[in-house]
């Protein structure tokens, strides 16, 4: 276990110290997209992330004014993040544009943040900066190219480089909540509650000094800013870090990286497990060792058996075992952990009656794999310094294996929502904040359901979409991951109908095939769910909407459907 967290007033303390009496030490392994790999001392990663300092501090940037990065991911990245810091400024990673947005949107969304935030600074690209600045100039804001801030590699008098004082207690960072229309919640987090955090999930996790975390995971998201950045560069172990988009386009590269390097922490979400198990070929990864891995971790989505099933029959052969096969429930209003299951633990798989669980909102154990059965998977315990319960529609607290939402108060929560004290006080009850998020308790152990908001009422049942979304991840046909169920009101029925959209792996596919992909996921969705879907859309590549953190945007799709398949002026 690593102790020396426990003294740290700031975040920006144990880079420095780490700099100082580890100057050698590997911080981060780089991984370029074209394969090529950059080793980051301890001194370099400092000596770089105070030249931004440095040149924030050259524009006027001061103690707690917000610093915007509209950066792709990069090293660039990792600097301007922590050199923010380093002033007392707040720093606020912005997703990256991409071929999947529309520019003139994404452009109009920076804009959005950065007035209504009122930033100081953004920091960007040298292609951007003068799109940029036009797009900003009423704003009393500086935009900050890559190229105005001098390269510093030598790092010199470390222990002599000071900044502006700042206790524990201010503002860090600020992270988003996920949006399609914008990034409207930023999350902010204190120096204090962020320590408390990663004092908290190391022991979770028992994280020892020669752990390797190896991540793939965007930074402007929770689990990769935290787990997969500021975790490992402040408890002083390893991170081994490639970009998001390669490892979407070409999987495997993970695991070469675990194998070269000995990884043995990496958190990905569960659409991850059925990609990895899908796309990557045997061949694609003959050779490679996995058996270092202490813990895949499952965070981020609903966690799914099935997902851990496929994920371990496709690479035990590679030494991935059973209880490497870890869960762990987050959020950014909690900085990232809410709970996590013990590492080297097969997590509980906990055998309920399918419905009563829709009908009653009981989890009712049954004996496992019976008929009407339904398998949830454990989150685990909550960390040290967070608890958790279960509300009810009135706010009221339910007993144990009664479905409602999930509520928590820590010593590492948000201070609040950036600027927007109103979205505050809707989110806290009595001390408590309430997630949004569905589920129940059991044996002391948390199991997630689905969300609030898109829950599906359906004959006096309530569905969970993501149950759905995973059934037909299994369909042959079906692209992995790009499903997507919602409900609709059928005033002649009185209730909702189940709609489900689907992309399809062939993009030419003919009538015959058309009809047996949707015949197999109707069929498989009434043995699995006991429910009928009124309408299945079968679309091609890109046509789902997803957030900025890479979900599937319900609500988004839901209107998108009803323009596209029932009309514009449709109720």
């Amino acid at each position: 276990m690593l102790n020396h967290l426990t003294r740290l007033q700031t975040l920006t303390q144990a880079i420095v110290e780490r700099a100082v009496l580890r100057p050698d030490q590997p911080a981060v392994i780089f991984i370029h997209d074209d394969g090529r790999e950059e080793t980051i001392t301890a001194a370099q990663f400092h000596a770089r992330a105070a030249g931004y300092a440095q040149a924030l501090q050259s524009i006027g940037v001061q103690p707690e004014d917000l610093v915007v990065l509209v950066l792709k991911h990069s090293q660039t990245l990792l600097y301007a993040f922590w050199g923010a810091m380093y002033l007392g400024a707040i720093g606020s990673i912005f997703p990256f544009l991409t071929e999947k947005l529309d520019a003139q949107i994404y452009m109009e969304r920076v804009r959005e943040l950065v007035t209504h935030s009122r930033a100081r600074a953004v920091i960007t690209f040298p292609e951007f900066k003068t799109e940029l600045s036009e797009l900003l100039k009423t704003a009393d804001c500086t935009v900050l190219s890559t190229e105005d801030v001098p390269e510093v590699t030598d790092a010199t008098d470390l222990a002599e480089v000071g900044w502006p004082a700042y206790d524990g207690e201010k503002i860090a960072f600020l992270q988003h909540s996920s949006g399609t229309t914008g990034l409207q919640k930023g999350v902010a987090l204190s120096h204090r509650a962020v320590l408390n955090q990663i004092q908290a999930y190391q022991r979770a996790i028992d994280l020892q000094s020669e752990d390797v975390i190896v991540s793939w995971l965007p930074l402007y998201h929770d689990m990769g800013l935290i787990a997969g950045f500021v975790l490992p560069l402040v408890a002083g172990v390893l991170l081994v870090l490639m970009s998001p988009f390669k490892w979407v386009r070409d999987p495997k590269v993970m695991f070469h990286a675990i194998h070269r390097h000995r990884g043995t922490l990496c958190w990905l979400p569960n659409f991850a497990y059925n990609h990895c198990a899908r796309v990557i070929r045997s061949c694609d990864v003959d050779g490679v060792d996995l058996s270092s891995m202490r813990a895949f971790i499952n965070c981020s989505e609903p966690v799914f058996s099935e997902s851990h099933q496929i994920f371990l029959e496709k690479f035990a052969v590679h030494g991935v075992r059973p209880e490497a096969l870890s869960t762990c429930y987050a959020m950014a209003e909690n900085t990232f952990a809410v709970t996590q299951f013990p590492v080297g633990q097969t997590p509980t798989l906990d055998w309920v009656h399918t419905r009563t669980l829709q009908e009653q909102r009981r989890a009712l154990p049954v004996e496992p794999a019976s008929a009407g059965s339904t398998p949830m998977v454990s989150c685990g315990f909550p960390i040290s310094g967070t608890e958790i319960c279960i509300l009810d529609d009135n706010g009221l607290q339910l007993p144990e294996r009664h479905i409602g939402e999930v509520a928590l108060r820590s010593n590492c929560m948000l201070s609040g929502y950036y600027r927007r004290p109103d979205l505050t006080a809707q989110a806290m009850r009595d001390g408590w904040y309430c997630t949004g998020d569905m589920g129940y308790i059991a044996n002391t152990e948390l199991y997630i359901t689905g969300r609030k908001k898109d829950l599906i009422i359906h004959g006096g049942k309530n569905i969970y979409p993501q149950d759905l979304e995973a059934i037909a991840n299994t369909i042959p046909g079906i692209t992995p991951g790009r499903s997507v169920a919602f409900g609709l009101m059928d005033k002649s029925l009185g209730s909702e109908k189940i709609i489900m959209v689907c992309e399809l792996e062939n993009r030419n596919p003919s009538e015959e095939e058309l009809h047996t992909i949707e015949m197999e996921l109707r069929k498989r969705i009434v043995q699995r769910s006991e429910v009928a879907l009124a309408d299945v859309r079968l679309v091609g590549k890109r046509w789902l909407i997803k957030t900025s953190s890479g979900k599937i945007a319900r609500a988004a799709n839901r209107e998108k459907y009803l323009r596209e398949f029932l009309g514009e002026n449709h109720p």
